[in-house]
């Protein structure tokens, strides 16, 4: 079965951050179907992501890398990025026009945000009613649900009590 690298797909994982040996071993294997092999720059990538707690930009996992002493190439870095998903371990959260956001997915509850369109804030939502709708979406079309990805935009109340402020 194939599924969108874009998706969760419900998977567990490991508690301690010690045992994410199961998200090398994907990414291994992934980069073994592509006759590329794992290298330091990349294992440094995939444990970088982990320490993040949420959505991260490339541009904050290469500062975070750099901190650290890491001097991998920018190039690595998105190459690097795009193969993780492609493997179904991170996916595209969010996006905007200056910066194009990732999250860790595999093993992850589908999660849902809410986007401010003026100000680019963004808030992580969960709804059991929306996981439901899709569920009986795909169930009427006979299709197996495996994950969504859900974005609603609108106006923060921050942003339109400044707008008003600013009338």
């Amino acid at each position: 079965m194939m599924t969108d690298p874009n998706f969760s797909t419900n998977r567990p994982l490991p508690a301690d951050s010690s045992q994410m040996a199961p998200l090398c071993a994907i990414f291994r294997r992934h980069l073994k179907e592509q006759n590329l092999k794992y290298t330091p720059e990349r294992a440094d990538i995939l444990n970088s992501i982990l320490e993040f707690d949420d959505v991260f930009e490339a541009d904050s996992l290469m500062q975070m890398m750099r901190d650290r002493g890491n001097r991998a190439s920018k190039a690595t870095v998105y190459r690097t990025l795009k193969l993780l998903q492609e493997a179904g371990i991170i996916n595209f959260a969010l996006f905007d026009s200056k910066q194009s956001h990732y999250q860790l997915v595999y093993g992850q509850a589908p999660c849902d945000y809410m986007v401010c369109v003026e100000t680019g804030k963004f808030i992580r939502i969960s709804s059991d009613e929306i996981t439901a709708l899709r569920d009986r979406i795909c169930r009427e079309h006979g299709w197996e649900p495996v994950g969504h990805r859900f974005q609603l935009y609108g106006i923060s109340p921050e942003a339109a009590q400044h707008a008003t402020e600013d009338s």
